[in-house]
């Protein structure tokens, strides 16, 4: 007897209820999408990024982009776009990433319209992050930017291997893409005086606009406020900014992800001096992310959020007679501007002047400009309004009272009896206190939970007979491990670099290190020491590192013998620069061992890495590579530097340098 249902049928069958099962399934399933897809839909967002929507509603001709890493070239631009009130024109100051910078091509839509790129480079030839976008965007598209008109202010420093590279990237690329240049490229040297280059380009800069534009200047060259003073008599303190950078209280209940608009608090667990004797005072710390989810490579920087001497504050509040612990709010006059404040508001002037403003750096010529309305001594106003010009007497003036003699504003108000200017307009002038960088110097292979820092105190007694103390490296010495019972913290996020070790664990790697650039440097023998402990084939791991006296500041001495002694660096040459007659630098012991340096690189592929003092130091390696090249590779010294060049290309030259 055959059976009613073949397996053939049974198959068919079986299949066909699961389709119909699916089917009805995936549609109950997909009914309620839209219904989600209308609630997550964000506010169309056109006013927020088009910076080309605003300019046309507020009346604006000129915008000023800022790629800016420690405020100076969005301080450029604030001043750019504040001068154009001048020559009839209306100015806007705008971050390129709160903008959908292809809109750019839009701005010949606006008569009599100029773009103006104040651009700093940072580290080597990168732009700053907040123009990385803006960067990409101009290397991928094809658009044409024909009918816009810009000019590009470039802020860098010559001591660094691409000087200027970001700034002359984007005047060239601009022109590439069918914009016209209306005014020459301006190249600011922060080794040099960028104040005073970029007065003496924005001096020839303005009349040159007048030209092209057929406007006039209307002379008035009155100070013009951006914000507004409002006092707060009666405001619950929990609503008051208390050293915060973004988020209200977010110091209290800490938040992940940690940036630099929301740094970390990583309570301090070491604090040691480094080194045994000197007048100098070398630290090593280490803070703890556990729980922090924060992630991070050896090579990378450690972004700390530091704060200022309050004596210093606290003179400041007594010279101006001021109450410090006034709740204000300083707000935008210009109610269509993304910055609503120039820190977080409302706050106290005291919380302002600790965590929120530079008040230690000598302060540029605008500033000075503008506070001199305020000096009741003509002769004191005159001096101040000249040292803001591009005049060689004013410029002689900056240059020998300020920037010589290290003024920072205390010291201008002690030493400018008549000048009494008030707190809030100091404040609104003052530029940003900015995030300090430390190269990290441990590995998160071996240190997971655990960010170390090595850092010298900056401490020197002035022309004016003042001590003046750097305000990190200070801030961080008094950051002891336990405070009163409290656990210091401190502010901090993670800036990834590119000061990497190679992919293969097998190539050679050369660290070259002076002082306290060997701190990435520590980082990296302690992950080749683990490498080595997995099993893994690990290369030649050579160190050049130095310091003044073995006996005084060899810095890490234990740490380093022992990595020599597990077979961990291979190689370890310290040089003591004052241990006898002559100096003797690490690029004297780069020359003593060029034969090994020669094969390393040339043959066994080796990875040259150099961190420290980019001035001197990085410049006096390089030249004793090119003479190894030219002595033992038979070049010239041209061919010698492209085969450095080279190397830099494909990542085996690498740089983590500061001046």
């Amino acid at each position: 007897m055959n059976p009613l249902f073949s397996n053939l049928d049974l198959f068919l069958f079986t299949l066909i209820a699961g389709l119909i099962i699916y089917w009805f399934m995936s549609r109950k399933k997909a009914e309620p999408i839209p219904e989600f897809k209308k609630l997550d839909q964000p506010a169309p967002s056109t006013q927020e990024t088009s910076f080309i929507e605003k300019m046309k509603k507020t009346g604006r001709n000129i915008v000023v982009f800022y790629g800016s890493q420690t405020g100076t070239g969005e301080e450029f631009a604030n001043r750019l776009s504040k001068d154009a009130q001048r020559y009839g024109m209306k100015g806007m100051a705008a971050d390129p990433e709160e903008y959908d910078m292809s809109e750019l091509s839009r701005l010949a839509e606006i008569g009599n319209s100029l773009a103006i790129f104040c651009m700093a480079t940072y580290g080597e030839g990168d732009p700053t992050d907040n123009a990385q976008d803006f960067y990409d965007w101009l290397q991928e598209t094809d658009g044409q930017l024909n009918g816009v008109n810009y000019t590009v202010f470039a802020l860098g420093n010559k001591t660094y291997e691409h000087y200027n590279a970001m700034g002359a990237y984007v005047d060239k690329r601009l022109e590439e893409l069918g914009a016209k240049r209306v005014f020459d490229l301006g190249m600011g040297d922060d080794d040099g005086n960028l104040e005073e280059d970029f007065v003496t380009w924005r001096e020839q800069f303005w009349p040159a606009m007048c030209e092209h534009f057929g406007v006039e200047a209307s002379g008035e060259d009155s100070s013009v406020r951006q914000y507004e003073l409002k006092e707060h008599n009666d405001i619950n303190m929990n609503k008051v900014y208390t050293g915060e950078l973004g988020r209200l209280k977010s110091f209290e209940t800490q938040k992940p992800p940690f940036d630099a608009k929301n740094p970390f608090l990583a309570p301090v667990t070491v604090n040691r001096k480094l080194n045994k004797a000197g007048d100098r005072h070398l630290m090593h710390l280490e803070v703890d992310i556990t729980g922090s989810k924060i992630r991070y490579e050896s090579g990378d920087h450690v972004a700390v959020y530091p704060t200022n001497d309050t004596v210093i504050v606290n003179r400041l509040g007594q010279i101006l007679g001021v109450d410090l612990d006034s709740v204000i709010s300083l707000n935008n006059l210009d109610e269509e501007s993304n910055k609503k404040h120039p820190f977080p508001c409302p706050t106290t002037y005291r919380t302002a002047l600790t965590h929120y403003l530079d008040i230690i750096h000598p302060p540029r010529t605008n500033v000075l400009y503008e506070l001199a309305q305020y000096a009741t001594d003509p002769k004191d106003q005159e001096n101040m309004r000249k040292m803001a010009s591009s005049a060689p007497e004013g410029k002689a003036l900056y240059q020998s009272f300020v920037l010589e003699d290290n003024r920072n504003i205390l010291a201008i108000l002690e030493d400018l009896p008549s000048l009494r200017p008030p707190i809030d307009h100091l404040c609104e002038l003052m530029p940003r206190l900015q995030a300090r960088y430390y190269s990290i110097a441990s590995s998160s292979k071996v240190h997971p939970n655990s960010i170390h820092i090595c850092a010298v105190l900056v401490e020197y007694t002035t022309k004016t007979g003042r001590l003046t103390k750097g305000v990190a490296t200070t801030w961080l010495k008094n950051k002891l491990v336990a405070d009163n019972g409290h656990k210091s913290t401190v502010p901090m996020y993670i800036r990834k670099s590119q000061f990497r070790l190679p992919f293969k664990a097998s190539n050679p790697v050369i660290m070259v290190g002076p002082g306290t650039g060997i701190a990435p440097f520590m980082g990296f023998i302690q992950e080749r020491g683990w490498l080595k402990e997995q099993g893994k084939e690990v290369g030649e791991t050579v160190l050049y590192c130095g310091c003044r006296h073995k006996e005084e500041d060899y810095l890490y001495q234990e740490e380093l013998e022992e990595a020599k002694k597990a077979g961990v660096i291979t190689k370890l040459n310290v040089a003591f620069s004052r241990d006898q007659e002559q100096k003797v630098y690490v690029q004297h012991l780069l020359r003593t061992n060029k034969e090994d340096l020669w094969r390393q690189i040339h043959t066994d592929n080796a990875h040259i890495y150099i961190c420290g003092d980019a001035r001197n130091m990085a410049r006096d390696v390089q030249t004793v590579f090119y003479e190894i090249a030219e002595e033992l590779g038979g070049m010239t010294r041209t061919q010698a530097t492209d085969y450095i060049k080279k190397l830099m290309t494909k990542g085996r030259y690498s740089q983590d340098v500061w001046s």
